[in-house]
């Protein structure tokens, strides 16, 4: 679910403020996406687009791989054929894992 190797790299790369400055603005960023995105079926292509790219960078592995494949419907002309719902689950799971992972400060951060 989470690519811990990818969040210790980026944590070493960014330092400790740098990464909890991003990776609290992933948070936001995809919480934010995934409100608007029932709304808005013709950007699907380009939010999964951004969900991917985001998950990846983050180390949520198993984020984007599901927005890989939201991407690749849309792109094939089916924006609808990953359920939100299903999107929504796995960013509710990784959400917790990463945060859980990192520890009590880092939840009540984001909480």
């Amino acid at each position: 679910m989470i690519d811990w190797d990818r969040v210790e790299e980026l944590r070493s790369e960014l330092g400790a403020e740098g990464f909890r400055e991003v990776t609290e603005l992933f948070l936001e960023e995809v919480e934010g996406l995934l409100d608007r995105c029932p709304n808005r079926p013709e950007r699907r292509e380009d939010d999964f687009h951004f969900l991917k790219g985001s998950a990846w960078n983050i180390g949520f592995a198993a984020l984007a791989d599901i927005c890989q494949e939201g991407e690749r419907q849309a792109a094939r002309g089916a924006p609808m054929a990953v359920d939100l719902g299903d999107v929504r689950r796995i960013w509710a799971e990784s959400r917790a894992a990463f945060l859980t992972g990192l520890g009590p400060d880092w939840i009540t951060a984001a909480a």
